[in-house]
C-alpha cells in the first residue's frame, strides 16, 4: 500500500507539471501575441522578447533591472511574465514594474496543483494561491516558500 501511494505521488506531480508548464504554457503563447514578453527565456511572446540574461529569440533586448525596465509609462498594450514571478525577491514591486510599462498584465503562474513547483527549492521563492495558471491584472496572494535561502547555494537568483 505504501509504495502504491508513493507510485501515485510521484506519478502525480510528473503529470500535473507536465501540464502546467508543457502544454498550459504553450497554448497561451499560441492563443495571444504579446507586446513585451518579460523574462521570454527561450519562449518568441510575438513581439519585443526581454531578459535579464543573453538569449537567442527574435527581437530580442537585454535588460538589466527587472524592478526598473527602460521603457516608458504604458508603452505596451500586452505583456507577459511567464513562470518567473515566483523566483523574484519582491514579487509586488516586479508587477507593479509591468503594470506600468503596459496597460495589460498577464502572468502565467504555476498553480499550488503543480506541486513540483511548490517543492522546486532550487529556484521557487513563492507559491501563489492559485488554482490557475493564467492572471490578466492581477496578482494572486502568496506567501514565501521557506527553503528560499538555499537557493544562494544551489540554484538560480533573478534580481
Amino acid at each position: 500500500m505504501i509504495l502504491e501511494i508513493f507510485l501515485f505521488i510521484i506519478l502525480y506531480t510528473i503529470v500535473s507539471h507536465v501540464i502546467d508548464y508543457r502544454i498550459l504554457k504553450p497554448i497561451h503563447f499560441k492563443k495571444h501575441k504579446w507586446d513585451l514578453n518579460i523574462s521570454c527565456g527561450f519562449v518568441d511572446g510575438g513581439g519585443l522578447n526581454a531578459d535579464v540574461v543573453q538569449r537567442n529569440v527574435k527581437n530580442f533586448i537585454k535588460v538589466e533591472n527587472i524592478y526598473k525596465l527602460p521603457f516608458k509609462d504604458k508603452q505596451f498594450d500586452n505583456v507577459v511574465s511567464s513562470h518567473t514571478i515566483e523566483h523574484v525577491d519582491n514579487p509586488e514591486a516586479f508587477y507593479n514594474e509591468l503594470k506600468r510599462v503596459s496597460k495589460n498584465v498577464t502572468l502565467l503562474i504555476p498553480p499550488i496543483w503543480d506541486i513540483a513547483a511548490v517543492g522546486f527549492f532550487m529556484e521557487h521563492k513563492w507559491q501563489f494561491l492559485t488554482l490557475k495558471t493564467k492572471h490578466v491584472n492581477i496578482l494572486p496572494k502568496s506567501f514565501k516558500l521557506p527553503y528560499w535561502k538555499y537557493q544562494k547555494k544551489f540554484g538560480q537568483r533573478i534580481k
